[in-house]
């Protein structure tokens, strides 16, 4: 029998931690990656069955690679900690790396709900992700908004993730701060220069797609609310890169 392990990345994820590692019990092994949290995440992993190691971060794509290092069977699913796999999608995913026909990874689907209400339109319609691959054939690349570079076939599983992103507000805005930080630092390595083209249409395009083109108007407030945060993203990660510039001249 193919065995598999579930790898769960953290940092101050109480909330949601627990769902995230019942969900992820089906694995034959089940690994924590934590950076250095400072609530009760350390203390909820430990007791469990899991295995936790701890790396500082310093970008998604190290962080997700050294995990996968560690881990003791070749197939690997990855599950954010907001995130909870089904019944029906654990069953799914046993079967394929059991019969993978010549696949190397599959993407599966994700449901987002926002504050408990699932989420229909924005976007989110067409979020699918490589979330379950075969580490011999399959590698993260990209400083922020990484992706897996697979030398192969890839599937797509029918059964979809859900994924509870959202906690409060403020959390949101500190998971997009965290991102625009990232992406900024990036762009900066390219040497992009800023233009009034970034900070204004941009964001307001980004606006625009998600609220009007993706449909986010369909989910009433929250779509509004979600449009709104994924625009404020894209201006502070300009803005962000702009300080950059500044502090290094």
């Amino acid at each position: 029998m193919t065995k598999i392990t579930a790898i769960i990345p953290t940092f101050n994820e109480q909330e949601r931690i627990k769902n995230s590692l019942k969900s992820a019990q089906f694995a034959d092994e089940v690994i924590v990656i934590d950076s250095f949290s400072t609530d009760d995440t350390i203390s909820i992993v430990k007791n469990s069955n899991a295995i936790l190691l701890q790396r500082k971060f310093d970008n998604f794509s190290k962080q997700k690679n050294y995990a996968i290092q560690q881990a003791s069977h070749d197939w690997i699913v990855w599950i954010d900690a907001d995130e909870v796999l089904t019944k029906d999608l654990q069953q799914e995913i046993k079967g394929a790396i059991e019969n993978p026909n010549k696949n190397v990874g599959y993407y599966i689907y994700r449901i987002f709900f926002f504050k408990g209400k699932k989420m229909r339109f924005t976007g989110t319609q067409n979020d699918k992700l490589i979330r379950l691959f075969n580490r011999k054939y399959c590698r993260y690349e990209g400083i922020v908004h990484e992706k897996i570079i697979a030398n192969g076939k890839l599937g797509v599983l029918k059964n979809k993730i859900l994924h509870y992103s959202y906690i409060s507000f403020d959390r949101y805005i500190v998971k997009l701060n965290q991102h625009s930080a990232l992406k900024a630092q990036e762009l900066y390595d390219k040497g992009l220069s800023i233009t009034p083209f970034h900070l204004i249409i941009k964001p307001f395009a980004r606006f625009i797609k998600h609220y009007f083109i993706k449909l986010g108007i369909l989910d009433g407030f929250y779509g509004f609310v979600i449009s709104f945060a994924l625009s404020y993203g894209v201006l502070v990660r300009y803005i962000k890169l702009w300080n950059l510039k500044q502090n290094n001249k």
